[in-house]
């Protein structure tokens, strides 16, 4: 059985992908930037003949760049965020190769996607944000797709992954926790000034994306609304098409009955 940890930003994912891989010690346990055989998240994704541009305009860190490097087929995986390097050059560069916020044409993501989740074979894992958060978010912030068409790519996904034995482990967050975990995330994630950096980048991020220009999104209030959407999209997603295959968790409230 794969476990695919799910729920929106501040919910508890990575608490509960740590208790997971305690319970499932024969489980691949898999973080946003690894190399994963269903996603891409913070991964560059190119042709061979792009990857050797890269390894030629990067040639001091070419044994670090082919050791976070996976084949597949004729393109190249690689998990340059798990490369550390003072160049900042390299991970703006690598940055423009990643598949999501609509970097790429949508009949290409949605066969890139398809793709590989078709050619999981189904080894047991332990992920979070691999099934919904960067593509879900993919579609309706930077391409702006309505619910139904999102609906729609998730059932064309339910088909490829048909017959794998998985489970998604979501973890609810209350409509009035959404707000106070963001707004302790922006406190506790500050500079060594008590700047508010990150809050400051999420916003630039978030305010002007399409989806949130269109809505008249914007800010703490906008970030709040669109979670709020996330969430009620992802838990129809998993009512529709994952009936039998996943379990609903209240965020930073269960034990382990709860999720036994």
């Amino acid at each position: 059985m794969s476990y695919f940890v799910e729920g929106i930003q501040g919910s508890g994912k990575s608490t509960l992908v740590k208790y997971l891989s305690k319970k499932h010690p024969n489980h691949k346990v898999l973080e946003e930037g690894d190399y994963s055989p269903v996603e891409l998240a913070w991964c560059a994704y190119v042709d061979r003949e792009e990857y050797q541009n890269i390894l030629g305009r990067f040639p001091a860190m070419k044994p670090e760049i082919e050791a976070k490097s996976h084949f597949e087929d004729d393109h190249v995986v690689v998990c340059y965020t798990k490369i550390r390097t003072e160049d900042r050059s390299f991970y703006q560069e690598l940055e423009k190769h990643e598949i999501y916020n609509n970097r790429i044409p949508f009949d290409g993501f949605r066969d890139i996607v398809l793709k590989r989740y078709g050619s999981w074979d189904g080894a047991p894992l332990i992920t979070e944000c691999a099934l919904f958060q960067n593509t879900v978010e993919d579609m309706i912030l930077f391409r702006d797709m309505p619910d139904e068409k999102i609906l729609e790519f998730y059932k064309a996904l339910k088909v490829c992954i048909s017959g794998k034995p998985m489970q998604i482990a979501y973890l609810k967050t209350e409509p009035e926790d959404i707000r106070k975990n963001l707004e302790t995330a922006r406190h506790e994630r500050v500079d060594d000034k008590g700047n508010e950096v990150w809050f400051s980048m999420l916003c630039d991020y978030f305010d002007n994306c399409p989806h949130a220009v269109r809505n008249g999104l914007k800010g703490e209030d906008g970030l709040v609304r669109h979670w709020e959407h996330r969430q009620e999209l992802e838990l129809l997603i998993c009512r529709e098409l994952f009936s039998g295959q996943y379990t609903v968790i209240p965020s930073k409230n269960y034990d382990d009955r709860l999720i036994l």
